[in-house]
């Protein structure tokens, strides 16, 4: 387990502890604040070159391939799913740390990616979710300009379009937009 997450399970244990014990020696419930249902599973994302694509990978140990369902669209990947409680029948527990309930995680991608291409394995509680990248389009297009009139209209160019810096002019022989005629 990362040391981040082995910390923050510790402080989460020590902030339960502490409820309980306050909650006991005051005669109430615990104190804590409802808890959020589910858990958030550890992800690692990468990207290689040979060839272009995203890997996530997934630490889901524990949880049906049925009870996992995966969503790509542009650049987002969302993996969700559901941990189920361990059975309980004929048991009690002295302590349960291994979380369970529904997750949800949204993973934005570095890039677009193909849908149609895109391909997830599960093996020994691991998700590997392989995304190629979308190739950009090498095909350029013209883009017509619209010139705006004096009226404040818009109008399309009626020839080919300009040049950069090339202006329009309303037949005055001044840049458009000079009121003065050209004087300073």
């Amino acid at each position: 387990m990362a040391p981040e997450r082995d910390l923050f399970a510790n402080f989460e244990r020590m902030r339960r502890e502490i409820d309980e014990l306050f909650g006991d020696f005051l005669g109430r419930p615990a104190l804590s604040t409802p808890r959020r249902a589910g858990f958030t599973p550890a992800v690692d994302v990468c990207y290689t070159d040979d060839p272009p694509r995203a890997v996530v990978t997934a630490a889901l140990p524990g949880i049906s391939s049925d009870d996992l369902e995966l969503e790509v669209q542009g650049r987002t990947l969302v993996i969700a799913g559901r941990r189920r409680p361990a059975e309980s029948h004929g048991r009690v527990y002295q302590q349960i740390e291994i979380e369970h309930g529904p997750f949800r995680r949204v993973i934005q991608l570095g890039a677009d990616v193909v849908p149609e291409d895109t391909r997830a394995s599960y093996e020994d509680g691991i998700l590997r979710i392989e995304l190629p990248f979308a190739q950009p389009d090498p095909r350029s297009r013209s883009v017509p300009i619209e010139v705006g009139s004096r009226e404040g209209r818009s109008e399309a160019a009626p020839d080919a379009p300009r040049a950069p810096g090339d202006r329009a002019h309303d037949g005055s022989g001044e840049p458009p937009g000079r009121a003065d005629g050209g004087r300073r």
